[in-house]
């Protein structure tokens, strides 16, 4: 029954040009699963058909897989902290607040950049002509608007100074450490930044068809600073693939707090605070490294202990530890043009998670 009301709204959200094709995970703690792939990478008559196993762009999916995830493994590890200053690991931040920035800043997203847009948000895509290190530096001058840890402010310029953070401590690039802590114990074979390494085009959905980057993108990170910078390092705001089967595995390992197959790769206290309000004194909701009851993509029957991410390219992850449920939505909604808002894919991901969470 559940597969037939999901089929029934993924195939009015493609008549609707939301997407082309998605694929929807759905994982319980005892390991039952169900993936169900739908529609085409294109809107082409003879486009490649969407496979369980099709590798998507996960856009800012990448912020807490796995750039969240290995802070807060070394905080499980005692090598980093919550107050410990951004500038003890990245000394060439130097706005005026500098000393004022904490781990726990990035970790909320509570660091107001200063807008550089008419519609009053800090956008690194402004930059994306720059050179990596013209990016970088607006992000270690930029000033604040209100003093940090005051206001939630989603912005990649965080992720990207938490991957820095994390890559400075472990002293090697974000794109392997993700594999050596998570990809490859977790057997997540199809998650990675370079798929164009490892699979063939034809595995791998394409996100967009842009002017700027003269053609269809695919296989390539769709977020453009990320593109940029890119010739320099991946980040961590966004440039993860990955597959519906691979994050199922992930979330999965959460919902049995941070243990998959008799290995731990989280306490059960770091797990908690992935899904523990850390803004409640300012009267925001967000999780530790993830995001925090949001119906707007949750759905209305989510809890205030529901956590998850989503991706711009069509992309969500949700995951529920007291129902023990998690939910995986992949798709392509930029295809072959970006939307002007994300209305059309959000009441998509709220209805599938209402249909999971009021059936299972």
């Amino acid at each position: 029954m559940l597969k037939k009301k999901i089929e029934n709204r993924i195939t009015q959200a493609i008549q609707e040009k939301v997407f082309p094709g998605c694929v929807i995970g759905i994982i319980k703690k005892n390991k039952e699963r169900i993936v169900v792939p739908f529609g085409y990478f294109t809107y082409e008559n003879d486009a490649p058909i969407v496979q369980e196993d099709s590798i998507f762009d996960v856009a800012s999916i990448t912020k807490s897989i796995p750039t969240a995830s290995l802070a807060l493994k070394l905080i499980d590890e005692g090598k980093l902290n919550l107050n410990d200053k951004l500038v003890d690991f990245i000394p060439e931040f130097r706005n005026s607040a500098r000393n004022a920035v904490l781990i726990k800043h990035l970790l909320t997203q509570t660091l107001v950049f200063r807008s550089n847009s008419p519609e009053g948000k800090f956008r690194l895509s402004a930059y994306k002509n720059r050179s990596p290190e013209e990016i970088l530096d607006i992000i270690f001058t930029a000033e604040f608007e209100s003093p940090p840890g005051t206001k939630f402010f989603y912005t990649n310029a965080t992720s990207i100074l938490l991957g820095l953070v994390v890559e400075r401590i472990f002293n090697e690039s974000l794109d392997k450490l993700g594999g050596i802590y998570f990809f490859r114990p977790l057997d997540m074979e199809h998650t990675l930044f370079e798929p164009l390494d490892k699979f063939p085009k034809e595995e791998i959905v394409p996100t967009e068809i842009q002017e700027w980057r003269h053609g269809v993108i695919q296989g390539e990170v769709h977020d453009e600073s990320a593109y940029t910078l890119k010739q320099m390092t991946n980040v961590g705001s966004a440039g993860l693939f990955s597959t519906v089967s691979d994050l199922l595995t992930f979330l999965e390992m959460l919902l049995n707090k941070g243990v998959f197959n008799g290995q731990r790769y989280f306490s059960s206290e770091i797990v908690e605070q992935m899904y523990t309000n850390q803004l409640l004194d300012i009267g925001q909701c967000t999780g530790l490294g993830w995001e925090l009851n949001q119906p707007r993509y949750m759905g209305q029957k989510c809890a205030e202990t529901t956590f998850g991410k989503t991706g711009f390219t069509g992309c969500a992850v949700i995951c529920d530890i007291e129902r023990e449920i998690g939910i995986v939505i992949l798709s392509n909604c930029a295809f072959p043009k970006r939307k002007q808002d994300a209305m059309l894919i959000n009441k998509l991901r709220s209805d599938i998670a209402d249909l999971v969470f009021e059936t299972l």
